[in-house]
């Protein structure tokens, strides 16, 4: 890993943060290629009423429509939060070559930690991705 993958990362929390702020479970993706950033998401479940926006989909979307084409070779995917087993094939399907994230996710985390679809890279800036997943919980008790 290497300064910009911190950056970038940042950047997911940041999204994460907005989230959290909406009521959302605080996760937050940015998609980058060439050293741009060509998606953005962060989860909006509940705002949106759809199980299908969670940050990594959205980010995705957003990385689609900005390249005109569907497969994202080349990029990298940064994200908050371990993704669940619909995000982890929508990003084998677009053909992300690279996935950093900061928290695992122990009960349905698709990168190895419960299920094993896609190879990710861990603990980017996880302290603070973990701290901002716990608070968010512990509001809701």
């Amino acid at each position: 890993m290497d300064t910009k993958d911190f950056i970038f990362m940042r950047e997911a929390l940041n999204l994460a943060r907005v989230a959290y702020g909406q009521g959302e479970v605080p996760v937050g993706a940015v998609i980058v290629k060439d050293g741009e950033i060509i998606g953005r998401g962060y989860n909006q479940v509940e705002v949106l009423k759809s199980l299908l926006k969670h940050a990594e989909i959205i980010a995705i979307e957003e990385a689609i429509k900005r390249l005109g084409a569907w497969r994202l070779t080349g990029s990298t995917l940064y994200v908050t939060l371990e993704p669940c087993p619909m995000c982890a094939g929508a990003i084998k399907n677009a053909r992300i070559d690279r996935v950093l994230v900061g928290a695992r996710d122990l009960k349905n985390g698709a990168c190895g930690s419960y299920y094993d679809i896609i190879p990710a890279e861990f603990g980017i800036l996880e302290d603070e991705a973990e701290d901002l997943l716990k608070s968010f919980f512990k509001e809701l008790r």
